[in-house]
């Protein structure tokens, strides 16, 4: 069957623009962190957002206005949890994750890679794309809480950009006792 009745038709014809409207403008009033690459809890809320567009131009029980506020619902409390985890640690820690490290100095920390299921052949991939040929060219590999593995090379003139990136045991500086 092609379709039921032209009213059908019609109404897909008329909501789906008015509801997609509706959502570019939410996204664009809640801010640019909307769009960023995506996390866990950032891909949950754009799956949700596409049910919710989906929903609201496919199904006759859902009215626009009640879509309409779905979208903002979500699109608030996804500002909400942001807005959160920007002054409040305990927050943060339940919607992002930490960076991992995954190689350092030319050595990859297998204890690392096993808890993230990567393998020697995702990072020398990565590096790869870094245009490294080599892991000892390479100070560091880190897992992105994006999901992105980013290289940093190995240069003797800076400092090697670690500073948020939790580090395992074994590289822990030592404290001095003073």
């Amino acid at each position: 069957m092609f379709f039921d009745t032209w009213s059908g038709l019609l109404r897909v014809v008329v909501v789906g623009p008015l509801a997609y409207i509706a959502l570019i403008l939410f996204l664009r009033i809640s801010g640019k962190r909307t769009l960023t690459k995506l996390n866990a809890f950032d891909l949950v809320v754009t799956v949700a957002l596409g049910s919710t567009l989906s929903s609201i131009v496919l199904t006759k029980s859902v009215a626009l206005l009640e879509g309409v506020l779905a979208l903002a619902t979500l699109i608030g409390l996804q500002y909400l949890i942001t807005w959160s985890s920007v002054r409040s640690a305990w927050v943060r820690s339940l919607v992002k994750a930490e960076p991992t490290l995954l190689a350092r100095n030319g050595r990859l920390i297998e204890g690392a890679m096993r808890r993230q299921r990567m393998t020697e052949d995702d990072v020398l991939s990565a590096l790869r794309t870094e245009g490294l040929d080599d892991l000892s060219q390479a100070a560091a590999v880190v897992l992105e809480t994006d999901g992105s593995i980013s290289v940093l090379k190995a240069l003797s003139d800076r400092d090697d950009g670690l500073n948020s990136v939790p580090r395992p045991e074994a590289e822990q500086p030592a404290q001095s006792k003073a």
